[in-house]
């Protein structure tokens, strides 16, 4: 049994075939989803996949790469859709310098706003992080987000920044790219960070893991994660996806 602690079920490349692709995730053993929605459009379809489907959950949040286009209203919208039960964690947020839309400055305006929130309402949160780690890393600690914790979202960083997140409540999320023959970093995370703190992903359609790289990811590719994780970690199959699945379970106050 496994848990695809992030998934964008909701985005337009499911459209046609979104029923057809939850049942090949649980014919391989996924039992769990959490769908991410981070604006207007993804937000609703992310809590309708969720109320449609026992053992699929929703966080809400808004992507720093739209963050200029948030409003005060959103901020609002978001804090009220929080109290729904199957609503589990609030994100993604974060930083995101790859892209130019949002200038810095308003991402981290936005960043901040959703820690304060999570810590109001006592909800965890998941990073988003693209070349942004120093900068995310020195708000994490400003706003104190230990208070709530989150998951650092298919982390791509050196092993002492994730150790330096372990150290503030953060869980440590591994997708599609530990699999990648040329990926050293998230291989030696994978080997350096203790299971209690690994969670494993797809981040589908996107990082699709080896041997399907290039091709849209689903949750059933999870499967290949957590055989990477078992070989590096020198662990069987079964306890990686039971341990893995029993973080994910504790992190979203999920009871199974």
């Amino acid at each position: 049994m496994l848990f695809d602690t992030h998934v964008h079920l909701n985005a337009d490349q499911f459209e046609d075939d979104l029923q057809e692709t939850i049942d090949r995730a649980h014919e391989a053993g996924v039992r769990y989803m959490t769908v991410v929605g981070f604006d207007r459009k993804t937000i609703p379809l992310a809590i309708q996949i969720a109320e449609e489907n026992n053992h699929i959950y929703a966080a809400v949040g808004w992507h720093p790469v739209d963050a200029i286009d948030m409003t005060e209203e959103d901020l609002k919208w978001i804090e009220e859709l929080l109290s729904h039960p199957k609503v589990v964690a609030i994100g993604e947020m974060g930083l995101d310098y790859h892209w130019d839309k949002s200038p810095a400055d308003v991402q981290k305006e936005v960043f901040r706003k959703q820690i304060q929130l999570a810590k109001k309402v006592k909800m965890p949160i998941i990073i988003h992080n693209r070349e942004a780690t120093e900068d995310i890393v020195q708000i994490l600690k400003e706003e104190n987000a230990a208070e709530v914790g989150g998951i650092m979202h298919c982390y791509s960083g050196p092993v002492e920044t994730a150790k330096e997140c372990v150290d503030m409540n953060f869980m440590i999320s591994l997708g599609g790219p530990v699999t990648f023959k040329n990926a050293k970093l998230p291989k030696e995370v994978a080997k350096a960070i203790d299971m209690k703190h690994l969670l494993i992903e797809t981040d589908c359609p996107f990082l699709a893991p080896h041997p399907n790289r290039g091709k849209r990811n689903e949750p059933a590719y999870v499967t290949l994660v957590a055989e990477q994780i078992a070989e590096l970690k020198g662990l069987s199959y079964e306890e990686v996806c039971e341990i893995t699945t029993e973080n994910a379970l504790n992190f979203f106050r999920i009871n199974s």
